[in-house]
């Protein structure tokens, strides 16, 4: 089992930055991969970045040279650092983990972004 703590929402106006914190514990040394996901009002949940253990990171065309994932081992955190925030990004963001043999997916309890225009 994994458990997320995420961190970091907020409200921001167009053009701002923000940062997303998602700490694991529980089964660490499983995880495969790490990333993050959102869901605007009405809409599926999309992903935004992620990050496999020893792979190359993947982004969403939305959010190409905008976001940057990163991770840090050491503290079993992966980070979302957004600028150039449109009103668009407004979502509630969940930290995603995949973890063990058969990968099952973790999810964390999601953190509110809204970007005023």
């Amino acid at each position: 089992q994994v458990q997320l703590v995420e961190s970091g929402g907020g409200l921001v106006q167009a053009g701002g930055s923000l940062r997303l914190s998602c700490a694991a514990s529980g089964s660490i040394f499983s995880i495969n991969a790490m990333g993050w996901y959102r869901q605007a009002p009405g809409k599926q949940r999309e992903l935004v970045a992620t990050m496999p253990s020893g792979g190359k990171t993947n982004y969403a065309d939305s959010v190409k040279g905008r976001f940057t994932i990163s991770r840090d081992n050491a503290k079993n955190t992966v980070y979302l650092q957004m600028s150039s925030l449109k009103p668009e990004d407004t979502a509630v963001y969940y930290c995603n983990v995949k973890a063990g043999i058969f990968p099952k997916d973790y999810w964390g309890q999601g953190t509110q972004v809204t970007v005023s225009s």
